[in-house]
């Protein structure tokens, strides 16, 4: 597939070296030469220095044949007009933009072929804030994922000593839980090296296990194989940015929210869009400022600056100063990488978390979700299977008769997917309902069509030879 990419930002690299690595053809489009140089340095693409939103760079990238265009540039406009011109001038076929401005994601006619031809949108600062937010209601989870609407979570946890499962191996998950229960150990990384997740896999302390259930069981199972966290109530951002404020925005209903910004403009704005968090003016690594605030009493610091360094400097000084639990926003893998082991309890890539769900709209198979795993090191895929026995090499299959590529998992499936079930009971018994019938995976189960099934990945190249197990041969019609 050829591709351009306009913008050589955080979320365009991540994106780019996303797809490369799959035999894209990849064209990469900046104003900034010095950027794309380093880019094309670590990958096999293409660039172009210029204005992403001028016909006359579009073309030298390469527009007139490309079959999608990814605007993912600073600018609304710029990634507009070019999806536009896409569109209605060169006849691209898929145009994805990366968009900040919420009068254009909520509105879905400005998006529609008449207007900016827009055929997918994403706004990264709103996953990422969706993505913290799932952590704040986990505390115990180094990472927290959900598939099929919502209907299957897939939560990291460390395993630590004297846990129920440590020492013990994978097979006694089952007597573990409670009778109606069932859960799956997806993987399991030790030493940052995957270790396959066979029934006789024994679980060591500091171990990074990712449990998968159905995600009215999700909590249930953590309860039952770890000490639980006590809950969240009170919690620190550090950054009024646009994270920040959309964080404080989500969070402020239900937990006591103070929020630090070092800009006095900024900082009244936010004193006028938020009704119930504390606004502190200041510098977030002001030892005096949070001692004055109560960091100790925090249980959980959030540093979502602009800034790598301030973000790690203020979420160390934090958890120094008491704070039970610290999350940082780390753009550079090179930082990333560092903290581990730190005093910062989870590191949070922006670019991997938010540039998922657009490679699912990218993947040739029919992927629903893609979340990326470990910083990108590993992933994690909603695949729907389609045909049968005669044209799929999986549909009608038990998971043990497909040639899986190793370091791949069949985690679940989720069955009737359009169909709503109920699921459990409210304290005041009005039922819960959600769509499709959870199954977790085992080497028995098999495969049928309309099937979502969650992959597991342990390494990024082994997406491809996934996707390929799920396309359906030439004859299905």
């Amino acid at each position: 597939m050829k591709i351009i990419i306009l913008g050589a930002g955080q979320v365009g690299a991540s994106v780019a070296e996303g797809l490369v690595s799959e035999k894209n053809d990849i064209t990469v489009v900046d104003l900034d030469g010095a950027r794309l140089a380093q880019l094309q340095q670590r990958l096999d693409l293409r660039t172009v220095a210029g204005n992403a939103a001028a016909p006359s760079t579009l073309i030298e990238a390469g527009i007139e044949d490309a079959d999608m265009v990814i605007a993912v540039t600073q600018s609304d406009q710029s990634n507009l007009v070019a999806c536009k011109l896409a569109q209605s001038v060169f006849n691209v076929p898929t145009r994805i933009a990366r968009l900040r401005t919420e009068d254009f994601l909520h509105d879905a006619t400005l998006l529609s072929t008449d207007n900016f031809a827009v055929d997918f949108a994403l706004c990264p600062e709103q996953v990422i804030t969706d993505y913290i937010h799932r952590l704040v209601e986990f505390p115990e989870a180094l990472q927290v994922l959900d598939f099929a609407r919502g209907r299957v979570s897939l939560v990291a946890v460390r395993a630590y000593e004297g846990g129920a499962l440590v020492g013990q191996p994978i097979h006694v998950l089952r007597d573990l839980l409670p009778f109606d229960t069932d859960a799956r150990i997806a993987a399991i990384f030790r030493r940052d090296q995957p270790i396959a997740p066979e029934g006789d896999t024994v679980v060591e302390a500091g171990d990074e296990v990712f449990l998968l259930a159905a995600s009215e069981n999700i909590r249930p199972v953590l309860r039952q194989l770890r000490r639980m966290l006590h809950r969240v109530e009170r919690i620190m951002i550090a950054g009024g940015g646009n994270i920040g404020l959309r964080l404080a925005k989500a969070l402020e209903k239900n937990y006591q929210v103070k929020l630090i910004e070092n800009r006095p403009g900024r900082a009244e704005q936010l004193a006028n869009e938020l009704g119930d968090t504390l606004i502190l003016h200041g510098n977030v690594t002001d030892e005096e400022l949070l001692e004055q605030e109560n960091i100790g009493e925090m249980d959980l610091f959030l540093a979502v600056t602009n800034d790598d360094e301030n973000n790690i400097m203020a979420g160390s000084l934090a958890k120094r100063l008491g704070c039970k639990r610290v999350a940082a926003l780390i753009n550079r893998r090179a930082y990333a990488e560092m903290i581990d082991g730190g005093p910062i309890d989870i590191g949070i890539s922006p670019a991997q978390v938010s540039i998922g769900t657009l490679l699912a709209y990218v993947r040739h198979a029919d992927v629903a979700v893609v979340h990326s795993l470990r910083r990108g090191a590993a992933e994690a895929l909603e695949v729907v299977a389609h045909g049968d026995r005669n044209t799929s090499k999986v549909v009608g299959r038990r998971i043990d008769q497909i040639d899986w590529p190793k370091g791949v998992t069949v985690a679940a499936l989720v069955r009737h997917f359009d169909q709503a079930i109920v699921v459990g009971k409210t304290d005041d018994w009005t039922s819960i309902t959600s769509h499709g019938e959870v199954v977790i995976a085992h080497h028995d189960t098999v495969i049928e069509a309309g099937d979502h099934v969650i992959v597991f990945c342990v390494r990024k190249k082994l997406v491809k030879k996934v996707e390929q197990l799920f396309q359906v041969g030439f004859h299905f019609l």
